[in-house]
């Protein structure tokens, strides 16, 4: 059902945004969820009240400047949700709401900075004011997250399970970036971006939680850049397309596999060791060269140096997409979606057909290699914009 939302008032004329990409960006994002709201918002539990653009615009345009501010020497990195507390379970509630400031977010921001913690924002007498903060946010209730200065990210709450976000649009200085909800159309979409793109459920009986996009997360997270490669558990022909010796084969370690296998008594405690699984794996991904894991996330090596398989053809184009409305496929040189790691993992897939591999830059840009059997070529697809 959808919550009652009470009446919004419209922001004052003095709240108007100074940022400019908060008035391009409102627009978009409130016939965004009122897509959603008039398909009938499918899922179960309560659902958050549609945003305004109004409401959108100024808490876009707070965020960003609070953003650029640094309070004893921090970033302020704060989420806001529109929601009141009466939407929410277990609110905190200040005895005084805040202004919709950047001064107030900055100051605020060391209290919600931890994952999973948001300030409820919500029009009282005529404003848009902070009145505390929320750990459990209703279905398809609009999230405006600091993800660094000037880098703003929108989302929306998928339902179910208490961490499941889905991004809509990420906002970069002028620049707007709307997902494509349609991108996961593409034949050959592979099923880590469906199910970034909030869109892939969980197999019957098993848990709904998509370990790739955790692994994902993890590589991005850790900032020295990295490769991962999916082969598939009952093949040892991606050893045709390594370096030899690989320095860091592995003998065992199937802890993530076991983990993903078993039905959890304590689902809390099975994520907790999931994430501790993954960060261990994600973790080696730092190391020069590539790591390799079974399509049943079984760790075969780490540090693999890969090499052009004998009798393949070097690899000369790769369909490059990102899932952002307006953009285009382009045909690209590997190298010029990156350094010496891009390169080698397309011609790792350009030989390998069955495998998959998932690169993150030192720069943040994370590119998903996938053989496109429809193209017959290698396809990139630029996913940093999901990842935030």
């Amino acid at each position: 059902m959808t919550i009652p939302a009470r009446p919004i008032a419209p922001a004052l004329p003095n709240e108007r945004a100074t940022y400019q990409g908060a008035r391009a960006a409102a627009v978009r994002v409130e016939e965004y969820f009122r897509r959603y709201h008039a398909a009938g918002l499918p899922g179960a539990g309560p659902v958050a009240p549609e945003p305004d653009a109004q409401s959108i615009e100024t808490m876009i345009d707070a965020a960003f400047w609070a953003s650029l501010r640094r309070e004893e020497g921090y970033v302020a990195k704060i989420s806001l949700a529109f929601a009141a507390p009466h939407h929410t379970g277990a609110p905190l509630l200040f005895e005084r709401p805040l202004a919709l400031e950047a001064a107030a977010l900055a100051r605020v921001a060391p209290a919600v900075e931890r994952p999973g913690i948001h300030l409820g924002v919500w029009p009282r007498d005529g404003r848009l004011m902070v009145w505390g903060t929320i750990r459990s946010v209703p279905m398809y209730c609009f999230v405006l997250e600091v993800a660094a200065p000037g880098l703003l990210v929108i989302k929306h709450h998928r339902g179910g399970d208490g961490g499941k976000f889905a991004n809509v649009a990420v906002l970069e200085g002028d620049t707007l970036k709307v997902i494509d909800e349609h991108a996961t159309s593409l034949p050959d979409c592979p099923p880590l971006v469906h199910s970034l793109l909030g869109f892939s459920p969980a197999a019957p009986g098993q848990p709904s939680m998509n370990v790739l996009v955790q692994l994902a997360v993890s590589m991005r997270a850790h900032g020295r850049g990295g490769a991962l490669l999916i082969v598939p558990a009952a093949s040892d022909t991606w050893r045709e397309s390594m370096v030899k010796p690989i320095s860091y084969a592995v003998a065992s370690f199937s802890e993530l596999r076991a983990l993903m296998t078993e039905t959890p008594d304590d689902r809390r405690v099975w994520q907790d060791e999931v994430e501790h699984a993954v960060e261990a794996i994600a973790g080696l991904t730092a190391v020069d060269g590539a790591t390799v894991l079974t399509e049943r996330f079984e760790l075969l090596a780490f540090g693999a140096k890969i090499g052009r398989r004998d009798g393949c053809p070097r690899v000369e184009l790769v369909t490059v997409t990102e899932p952002i409305e307006g953009s285009a496929a382009q045909s690209l040189n590997p190298s010029e979606l990156g350094g010496t790691r891009h390169l080698s993992a397309a011609q790792f897939v350009h030989d390998q057909h069955d495998a998959v591999a998932l690169v993150a830059s030192q720069d943040g840009h994370f590119t998903v290699f996938a053989w496109s059997p429809c193209e017959n070529m290698v396809h990139a697809h630029r996913v940093e914009a999901l990842l935030l």
